[in-house]
Protein backbone atom coordinates (compact mmCIF):
# COMPACT_ATOMS: atom_id res chain seq x y z
CA UNK A 1 0.00 0.00 0.00
CA UNK A 2 2.86 2.56 0.85
CA UNK A 3 4.24 1.87 -2.79
CA UNK A 4 0.92 2.57 -4.47
CA UNK A 5 0.70 5.77 -2.30
CA UNK A 6 3.99 7.24 -3.58
CA UNK A 7 3.28 6.12 -7.39
CA UNK A 8 0.24 8.15 -7.06
CA UNK A 9 1.86 11.18 -5.37
CA UNK A 10 4.18 11.06 -8.13
CA UNK A 11 1.88 11.06 -10.73
CA UNK A 12 -0.24 13.78 -9.34
CA UNK A 13 3.45 15.68 -8.73
CA UNK A 14 3.92 14.90 -12.44
CA UNK A 15 0.38 15.88 -13.73
CA UNK A 16 0.14 19.08 -12.24
CA UNK A 17 3.58 20.05 -13.39
CA UNK A 18 2.66 19.80 -16.68
CA UNK A 19 -1.00 21.25 -16.26
CA UNK A 20 0.09 24.28 -15.10
CA UNK A 21 2.58 24.98 -17.78
CA UNK A 22 1.58 27.49 -20.42
CA UNK A 23 1.28 26.54 -23.57
CA UNK A 24 -0.34 26.79 -26.90
CA UNK A 25 -3.56 25.11 -27.07
CA UNK A 26 -3.42 21.08 -29.05
CA UNK A 27 -5.09 20.64 -32.61
CA UNK A 28 -5.09 18.06 -34.16
CA UNK A 29 -4.98 19.06 -38.19
CA UNK A 30 -7.05 17.39 -40.80
CA UNK A 31 -4.74 15.17 -42.54
CA UNK A 32 -2.10 15.54 -40.21
CA UNK A 33 0.33 12.42 -39.38
CA UNK A 34 2.07 12.36 -36.01
CA UNK A 35 4.20 9.99 -34.34
CA UNK A 36 5.12 9.38 -30.76
CA UNK A 37 7.66 7.38 -28.63
CA UNK A 38 7.05 6.89 -24.88
CA UNK A 39 8.06 5.17 -22.21
CA UNK A 40 5.37 3.87 -19.47
CA UNK A 41 4.85 2.06 -16.15
CA UNK A 42 2.25 0.64 -14.21
CA UNK A 43 0.51 -1.49 -11.36
CA UNK A 44 -0.75 -5.01 -12.82
CA UNK A 45 -4.26 -5.48 -11.10
CA UNK A 46 -6.46 -8.46 -11.54
CA UNK A 47 -4.69 -12.07 -11.43
CA UNK A 48 -1.45 -10.93 -12.65
CA UNK A 49 -0.83 -8.88 -9.35
CA UNK A 50 0.11 -12.00 -7.26
CA UNK A 51 2.85 -12.59 -9.48
CA UNK A 52 3.89 -8.82 -10.44
CA UNK A 53 4.14 -5.43 -8.82
CA UNK A 54 4.93 -3.62 -11.86
CA UNK A 55 4.68 -3.30 -15.50
CA UNK A 56 7.33 -1.44 -18.04
CA UNK A 57 7.27 -0.35 -21.37
CA UNK A 58 8.02 1.29 -24.37
CA UNK A 59 5.51 1.84 -27.06
CA UNK A 60 5.51 3.83 -30.42
CA UNK A 61 2.51 5.52 -31.75
CA UNK A 62 1.36 6.70 -35.29
CA UNK A 63 -1.51 9.20 -35.08
CA UNK A 64 -3.58 10.75 -37.67
CA UNK A 65 -6.02 13.74 -37.47
CA UNK A 66 -9.32 13.30 -38.84
CA UNK A 67 -10.59 16.64 -37.51
CA UNK A 68 -9.54 19.73 -35.47
CA UNK A 69 -10.01 18.30 -32.02
CA UNK A 70 -10.34 14.38 -33.19
CA UNK A 71 -7.11 11.83 -34.10
CA UNK A 72 -7.14 7.82 -34.92
CA UNK A 73 -4.16 5.83 -33.29
CA UNK A 74 -2.77 2.77 -34.28
CA UNK A 75 -0.10 2.27 -31.02
CA UNK A 76 2.54 -0.80 -30.49
CA UNK A 77 5.72 -1.61 -28.41
CA UNK A 78 6.61 -4.00 -25.48
CA UNK A 79 5.37 -4.70 -22.26
CA UNK A 80 7.37 -6.23 -19.37
CA UNK A 81 5.23 -7.15 -15.89
CA UNK A 82 8.23 -8.25 -13.55
CA UNK A 83 7.92 -11.18 -11.74
CA UNK A 84 7.88 -10.63 -7.88
CA UNK A 85 9.12 -13.53 -5.13
CA UNK A 86 5.90 -15.11 -5.54
CA UNK A 87 6.32 -15.83 -8.81
CA UNK A 88 9.74 -16.64 -8.48
CA UNK A 89 9.09 -19.35 -5.97
CA UNK A 90 6.72 -20.95 -8.08
CA UNK A 91 9.47 -21.13 -11.00
CA UNK A 92 8.02 -18.21 -12.83
CA UNK A 93 9.27 -15.94 -15.10
CA UNK A 94 8.08 -11.71 -16.03
CA UNK A 95 6.12 -11.67 -18.67
CA UNK A 96 5.92 -10.15 -22.07
CA UNK A 97 3.60 -8.71 -24.08
CA UNK A 98 3.46 -7.10 -27.41
CA UNK A 99 0.22 -4.78 -27.86
CA UNK A 100 -1.09 -3.82 -31.29
CA UNK A 101 -4.21 -1.04 -30.99
CA UNK A 102 -6.01 1.08 -32.66
CA UNK A 103 -7.99 3.72 -31.09
CA UNK A 104 -8.98 7.43 -30.63
CA UNK A 105 -8.30 10.42 -29.02
CA UNK A 106 -10.76 12.72 -28.53
CA UNK A 107 -9.76 16.50 -27.05
CA UNK A 108 -12.36 17.95 -24.89
CA UNK A 109 -11.13 20.86 -23.84
CA UNK A 110 -7.77 23.17 -24.19
CA UNK A 111 -4.82 20.30 -24.19
CA UNK A 112 -6.73 17.54 -22.37
CA UNK A 113 -7.95 14.57 -24.22
CA UNK A 114 -10.22 11.16 -23.49
CA UNK A 115 -8.36 7.90 -25.28
CA UNK A 116 -9.79 4.87 -26.07
CA UNK A 117 -7.86 1.97 -27.93
CA UNK A 118 -8.81 -1.93 -28.73
CA UNK A 119 -6.35 -4.51 -29.83
CA UNK A 120 -4.62 -7.39 -29.31
CA UNK A 121 -1.69 -8.49 -27.25
CA UNK A 122 0.68 -11.33 -27.78
CA UNK A 123 2.14 -12.80 -24.98
CA UNK A 124 5.95 -13.22 -25.22
CA UNK A 125 7.19 -15.22 -21.99
CA UNK A 126 4.35 -16.73 -20.33
CA UNK A 127 5.59 -20.37 -18.42
CA UNK A 128 2.92 -22.48 -19.55
CA UNK A 129 1.99 -21.00 -22.87
CA UNK A 130 1.72 -17.66 -25.15
CA UNK A 131 -1.91 -16.77 -25.26
CA UNK A 132 -3.01 -13.61 -27.46
CA UNK A 133 -5.26 -11.51 -24.92
CA UNK A 134 -7.96 -8.40 -26.24
CA UNK A 135 -6.78 -4.85 -25.23
CA UNK A 136 -9.55 -2.42 -24.00
CA UNK A 137 -8.21 0.59 -22.78
CA UNK A 138 -9.52 3.81 -21.54
CA UNK A 139 -7.65 7.14 -20.55
CA UNK A 140 -7.05 10.58 -20.22
CA UNK A 141 -4.32 12.48 -21.27
CA UNK A 142 -2.52 16.00 -21.73
CA UNK A 143 -0.91 17.00 -25.27
CA UNK A 144 0.79 19.78 -26.45
CA UNK A 145 3.18 20.08 -30.09
CA UNK A 146 5.98 17.66 -27.94
CA UNK A 147 4.73 15.90 -25.17
CA UNK A 148 2.21 13.58 -24.12
CA UNK A 149 1.47 12.31 -20.65
CA UNK A 150 -1.25 9.77 -20.23
CA UNK A 151 -3.36 8.10 -17.40
CA UNK A 152 -4.91 5.05 -18.60
CA UNK A 153 -6.73 1.16 -17.42
CA UNK A 154 -5.84 -1.69 -19.45
CA UNK A 155 -7.24 -4.61 -19.29
CA UNK A 156 -6.33 -7.91 -21.21
CA UNK A 157 -8.21 -10.71 -21.22
CA UNK A 158 -8.57 -13.88 -22.81
CA UNK A 159 -8.38 -17.70 -22.58
CA UNK A 160 -9.97 -17.31 -18.57
CA UNK A 161 -7.73 -15.59 -18.13
CA UNK A 162 -7.72 -11.66 -16.84
CA UNK A 163 -5.41 -9.14 -15.94
CA UNK A 164 -5.14 -5.34 -16.52
CA UNK A 165 -2.58 -2.32 -14.88
CA UNK A 166 -3.18 1.05 -14.58
CA UNK A 167 -0.51 3.33 -16.09
CA UNK A 168 1.28 6.06 -16.75
CA UNK A 169 2.44 6.95 -20.74
CA UNK A 170 5.35 9.66 -21.20
CA UNK A 171 5.72 10.43 -24.59
CA UNK A 172 7.72 12.81 -27.07
CA UNK A 173 6.26 13.39 -30.36
CA UNK A 174 6.46 15.07 -33.81
CA UNK A 175 4.36 16.47 -37.05
CA UNK A 176 5.69 13.75 -39.91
Amino acid sequence: MKNSTKWIATVATAAAIFFSVNVKAQTTDKSAWRLGFGIEGGIPTGAIHDYSKFELGGTARLQYGVAKDVALTLTSGYYNFFADQNAKDIGGKSIGLVPVKVGVKAFFTENVYFGAEAGAGFETSSQYVKNTKLILSPGLGWANKSWDVGVRYENFSGQNDSYGTVALRLAYGFAL
